[in-house]
């Protein structure tokens, strides 16, 4: 009997963690990781957080650990259709590699403006490996940089910039950036933190044009002021890199819509990391999150579930981002409506900010207090009734107040 094969499309966090969860629960058959860049798998939150080490990026995992866990992997190899009627993943080469079951884990790809002048020299876009070290090497160049959008690989950036000295504007959409993921008091905090470093930052604007004959000289935005620009980094969000799932029937809706497991409505198919919408259990709602730690559990699910080993994500979302020297870290997702309250740190620089609805704690985020955030974690997951007065007390243990859902930890999965 010809042992199962599963291919998976994308050496992405969320790939290369679904490659080794079958391996970790006792998938004996083929292994098949392709993915369309030449450069092995590698961790891309470095790419906007510091612009080092662009020459020898950080892998996800050792070369050799491949070969220990027999994962075959084919680089520089774009997949150019899901054969869905033959069960076959068509290489560009007219090669098909038969497959039981394909995981696709292609992430998103940078979303363009679509205004004029977009594709000048030095209008540069950060996905990968190539667009990070195209930025890098404007850093010798020098300012001004224009920088579209106030997202965090926008506002990381502008930092890296400004700490060689960069003359920098940030125009972002909104009226202060982050508000939508840190809401307004946070937001606040960190846009005062970015001007405080001399960043610009010019909230409720757009770009309508850039202008330049060969390579970008000027900004023009909607109420018709321009700005001089020798670089500009487009960060106005992403689009799901979907296109292979939606040529082969499978069903698409701002993304692969999978299910709690991993699946898709093409049974062969699966779906997980960044392309993958799924219900979040701390939101109700079907979403992506595009985070890498969610990413790689979401890609350890699915693997699990691939080989039959039933499992489900119930971890609060995380993320973290370097800006000055400062750690930004935040779990859980809050919702309009729910309380704020700041629980002071040592410094004045420290901080753990909570939003409460219901007298449970939905998310919680912090500066440069690493240890006091991750007590927050039970909290958020276990849905355990606190007091606000609590948590914004320092002489009340954080971890102490976790301990009682540490051991009954619901499972949230999500439907």
């Amino acid at each position: 009997m010809t042992a199962p094969h599963h291919v998976i499309v994308g050496g992405s966090a969320a790939g290369v963690a679904a490659a080794l969860a079958m391996r970790r629960n006792g998938f004996e058959g083929r292994i098949t990781l392709v993915e369309a860049a030449s450069e092995e798998p590698y961790e891309r939150p470095p790419l906007s957080k510091s612009f080092t080490d662009l020459d020898a990026p950080r892998r996800i995992l050792p070369p050799s650990t491949y070969v220990e866990e027999d994962i075959d992997l084919l680089l520089g190899m774009p997949v150019a259709a899901l054969d869905v009627d033959r069960k076959v993943v068509r290489l560009p080469d007219g090669e098909g590699l038969g497959a039981d079951a394909v995981l696709v884990a292609t992430g998103v790809n940078a979303r363009r403006l679509g205004v004029p002048g977009e594709y000048l020299e030095h209008v540069l876009v950060l996905r990968g490996l190539a667009d990070a070290r195209a930025l890098a090497a404007r850093l010798d160049v020098g300012g001004p940089w224009v920088i579209v959008g106030g997202g965090f690989i926008g506002l990381e950036a502008a930092a890296v910039a400004r700490g060689r000295g960069i003359d920098v504007t940030v125009v972002e959409a909104m009226p202060v950036p982050l508000a939508g993921v840190l809401g307004p008091a946070l937001a606040a905090h960190v846009q005062r933190m970015h001007e405080r470093e001399g960043v610009r930052i010019l909230g409720g604007r757009t770009v309508t044009e850039f202008v330049g004959e060969r390579e970008v000289e000027k900004v023009v935005l909607d109420d018709g002021s321009v700005l001089d620009a020798a670089t500009v980094l487009v960060g106005c969000g992403v689009e799901p890199n979907d296109e292979l799932a939606r040529d082969a029937g499978v069903y698409c809706n701002g993304g692969i819509v999978a299910d709690r497991h991993g699946r898709t409505s093409v049974p062969w198919i699966w779906a997980a990391g960044d392309v993958a919408t799924f219900v979040s259990p701390f939101t109700g709602r079907r979403q992506r999150i595009e985070h890498w730690d969610v990413a790689n559990r979401l890609g350890t699910v699915t693997g699990a579930n691939m080989v039959g080993v039933p499992a489900a994500n119930t971890d609060a979302p995380y993320f973290w981002s370097d800006q000055y020297g400062h750690r930004l870290q935040m779990y859980g997702r809050h919702q309009p409506g729910d309380q704020f309250v700041v629980r002071p740190g040592v410094t004045t620089a420290q901080f753990v900010a909570f939003w409460v609805r219901d007298g449970r704690v939905t998310a919680a985020a912090a500066i440069d207090s690493p240890k006091e955030l991750r007590a927050t974690k039970p909290l958020i997951e276990g849905r355990v009734p606190v007091m606000a007065s609590d948590l914004i007390d320092p002489a009340v243990s954080l971890r102490a107040l976790g301990r009682v859902a540490s051991s009954t930890k619901p499972d949230r999965d999500g439907a």
